[in-house]
C-alpha cells in the first residue's frame, strides 16, 4: 500500500468476456452487459437528489461486505434467463476516475440481462457497500 491507497488492479473486460464465452452456459447466452462505476467529481446527493451544496468530490473511501455481495449474486442468478455473472469491487481510498466496480451479466435476451444488471448493481450499491465521499 502506498499513500494509503489500495493497489487493486482493475480487471480486463476483454478477458472477462473470453472467460464468459468459454463457460458451458455460453451456448444459452445471446447478450452480455457490463457496468463500470467510477469515482466522479459531482457529489452523489447532487446527482441523485439535486442537492447542490457547492462542494466537489476529491476522493472516496470504499468498502464492501463480500458475503452480502455473494448473496446478491446468488439472488441474481435466480432471475429468468441469467446464466453468467462476474463482479469485481475495488476497496480502500479511491481518487477521481478510479474504478469502483465492474459487473458483467450474461443471459438469453436483452430484457432479462438489462433487468438483472439493474437489479444487481442496485443491490450492491444499496446493501453491500460503504461509500464515504471526501469533498473539497
Amino acid at each position: 500500500m502506498r499513500n494509503n491507497k489500495m493497489e487493486k488492479v482493475s480487471p480486463s473486460i476483454d478477458e472477462w468476456l473470453k472467460e464468459a464465452k468459454a463457460d458451458p452456459a455460453a451456448l444459452e447466452e445471446g447478450m452480455f452487459l457490463v457496468h463500470n462505476g467510477v469515482v466522479r467529481q459531482t457529489p452523489k446527493a447532487q446527482v441523485r437528489q439535486g442537492l447542490d451544496d457547492g462542494s466537489l468530490v476529491k476522493g472516496m473511501e470504499f468498502a464492501y461486505d463480500a458475503g452480502k455481495v455473494d448473496a446478491a449474486i446468488a439472488e441474481t442468478y435466480k432471475m429468468e434467463g441469467i446464466f453468467y455473472i462476474k463482479v469485481w469491487l475495488n476497496e480502500g481510498q479511491l481518487t477521481l476516475g478510479d474504478d469502483i466496480m465492474y459487473v458483467l451479466i450474461g443471459g438469453d435476451i436483452r430484457p432479462h440481462v438489462i433487468d438483472a444488471l439493474q437489479f444487481l448493481v442496485d443491490k450492491i450499491k444499496n446493501e453491500c457497500v460503504t461509500e464515504i465521499e471526501q469533498k473539497r
